[in-house]
């Protein structure tokens, strides 16, 4: 009888024990976050976070630069699509007109504006038919019967070239490019050609020692300068095809292997 009790007794301590509450086993879970489902996108794009204040009308838009070509890979690059509405251009900042050929002439723009220059000449200067700075354009006479600008000549470096209208691929398979943006004679005549392959005209510019000449040959005649420097700069410093006052003649080309550089001679007439 007692082994009988003490079993019985023993089962209902196992049943006791089991049905105390498991408080140790018991969990709680946050509800999961809200998902962004149907968020607008509108105010996520790149607008929200660009200046506002840049003008992305035509006015400054860009023609890009050939494929290949040595400005290619510069950005903001190019030629401008309506240049004379660009922000730099000669309409943007209320130029006076210079007038030829007395009050009954034609009235013209200005090729190009130098930026040292007063941006509002006076009176008295815009009627002297004083240009605002040195600038001769490319017109239909300007070309040789071969379709060139000229001859570029270096004896420094044994280069006798000719100059051909533009900086794309096709036209520096045929010569030296003009920047179709920069002077032909009066002014900064800013050329460009490849510096390796087939056509490396350019190919040892960088060797030019200051008081090297370089001659350049027009219709208006043979113009010889003297380098003043041999730069290594950045692809995107385009501060060396602004117009001057002065006579120059700036070279541009690629370095090797390094294409965030470009090679820049700048001389100036003798």
């Amino acid at each position: 009888m007692k082994k009988y009790l003490s079993t019985m007794l023993a089962v209902c301590l196992v049943l006791a024990a089991l049905s105390m509450p498991a408080s140790a086993l018991e969990y709680t879970f946050d509800n999961p976050p809200t998902g962004d489902f149907g968020t607008p996108t509108s105010d996520e794009t790149i607008y929200e976070w660009e200046d506002p204040n840049v003008d992305k009308s035509k006015n400054s838009a860009l023609i890009p630069p050939g494929f290949g070509t040595p400005t290619s890979y510069l950005p903001n690059s190019g030629e401008f699509l309506t240049p004379n509405l660009a922000a730099d251009g000669p309409l943007s900042k209320g130029y006076t007109l210079t007038v030829t050929g007395g009050m009954s002439g034609a009235a013209v723009f200005p090729g190009a504006v130098d930026t040292s220059a007063d941006a509002y000449p006076t009176a008295s200067y815009a009627t002297s038919g004083a240009p605002v700075t040195a600038f001769t354009d490319v017109t239909s006479d300007f070309y040789f019967s071969d379709g060139s600008l000229g001859t570029l000549e270096i004896p420094a470096i044994g280069l006798t070239a000719k100059i051909v209208q533009g900086t794309d691929s096709a036209a520096l398979k045929q010569g030296v490019g003009h920047f179709t943006s920069s002077s032909i004679w009066d002014g900064n005549v800013a050329l460009a050609a490849h510096n390796r392959g087939t056509n490396a005209i350019f190919g040892k510019i960088h060797t030019l020692e200051n008081g090297n000449q370089i001659t350049l040959t027009t219709k208006e005649g043979t113009r010889t300068y003297s380098v003043t420097s041999v730069m290594k700069v950045d692809e995107t410093d385009n501060s060396m095809l602004e117009a001057t006052s002065d006579n120059c003649i700036t070279l541009f080309t690629c370095v090797r292997d390094e294409r965030e550089y470009r090679w820049c001679i700048r001389g100036v007439e003798m």
